[in-house]
């Protein structure tokens, strides 16, 4: 396949856009969205949340550093989110054909033939953005000139069911017990457990862990409406009836939320990039972060004893709930953030005092 091979961005609103294919040559339809960073490409790729969307990247050059090898150190990827790419297809602006950096292994382009994922380049994304911004999400599809696809709206499916692992897998030996709910777990989450002398029990999105023995409960981010995740939410009424400590990120937040009797809302276009700021309730403490999520809280419909954590200072949306007796706490962003920012990872060291110390539950001293 030439470099020069045309393929054409299509928005369900009519808008189309010209470009020149550089991954995997082939039609492919899922969700438009957008993403702000500037490096972690090949995180953001592998990283569950995104199954199911095309991603447009707004950062103007893109491949520049290549791709890493396919490590795996204990068990776990040691430069992904996962083990696989996640997005349908990939839009960039101008795709960067020579690549360096120290544990570069390959190309991007060639990493996306390798998984089969179109790409294209040549598009000015950073005028596309705005476009998705005022319109809202809506769906899109990747078509050359002799191929085309049918249009597809992945939040109609349960995308954790095909994220999720299937079949209970435990990590670590350390002192503090670990139940992990997987809704498309991103690899630096366990992690971050996992410096934190733990043993992590990874288990999927519909397992039933109500007569399990643990410290704490994790519930990990991943990708679409989380109402579709109905076993979850019934398991987590449960959890919420005794006292063990509970951290939920991104979509796990959502499920907690859900599973407390408050309510979600698909976002107009979503949070996704490496620079949303956020501010922790009744203070003026802000933080720099990664997200990546369609859905949000609906703080309105946040029952008695449930409180906002953190708010988005760009729209006021909820970025994370608490309860104000128990240790059950949840974030919309990512404090496990890779490539970063690390500015919040802090509350994982939260989650591990409220299984050390019952009663801690205070966030404004740390």
């Amino acid at each position: 396949m030439s470099q020069l091979s045309s393929m054409t961005l299509e928005l369900e609103n009519g808008s189309r856009f010209e470009g020149f294919s550089f991954g995997y040559h082939a039609p492919a339809a899922g969700e438009a969205v957008f993403n702000t960073a500037m490096n972690g490409y090949p995180e953001s790729l592998t990283d569950p949340s995104y199954r199911g969307q095309i991603l447009i990247a707004t950062y103007p050059l893109i491949g520049n550093y290549g791709v890493p090898a396919d490590t795996i150190i204990d068990g776990l990827s040691a430069f992904f989110e996962s083990e696989q790419i996640h997005i349908s297809g990939l839009v960039i602006a101008d795709y960067s054909f020579e690549y360096s950096h120290w544990n570069a292994q390959r190309s991007l382009g060639e990493w996306l033939q390798q998984h089969r994922i179109p790409a294209m380049y040549g598009v000015d994304t950073r005028s596309l953005a705005p476009l998705i911004r005022e319109s809202g999400a809506m769906k899109a599809r990747l078509v050359t000139s002799d191929q085309t696809v049918d249009w597809d709206d992945p939040n109609q499916r349960n995308l954790v069911a095909e994220v999720s692992i299937p079949e209970p897998v435990v990590y670590g030996t350390g002192r503090h017990r670990i139940m992990l709910v997987d809704t498309g777990v991103k690899t630096n989450i366990l992690r971050c457990l996992l410096r934190r002398d733990t043993t992590v029990i990874r288990v999927p999105w519909n397992y039933d862990f109500t007569g399990e023995e643990f410290d704490g409960l994790f519930l990990t981010n991943g990708p679409g409406d989380p109402r579709q995740c109905e076993r979850t939410i019934t398991h987590l009424k449960v959890a919420l009836e005794r006292d063990k400590p509970i951290f939920g990120i991104c979509l796990g937040s959502q499920l907690m939320a859900l599973a407390a009797g408050a309510e979600t809302y698909k976002l107009k276009y979503g949070h996704r990039g490496h620079n949303q700021p956020v501010r922790l309730a009744g203070t003026n403490r802000c933080f720099i972060t990664s997200q990546n999520h369609g859905f949000a809280v609906d703080t309105d419909s946040l029952p008695a004893q449930w409180t906002p954590l953190f708010s988005n200072i760009n729209d006021g949306s909820c970025e994370g709930i608490r309860h104000t007796e128990k240790p059950f706490f949840s974030v919309q962003f990512h404090p496990e953030a890779a490539g970063g920012p690390a500015d919040t990872e802090f509350l994982f060291d939260h989650f591990i005092r409220c299984i050390g110390e019952p009663g801690i539950f205070s966030f404004t001293n740390q």
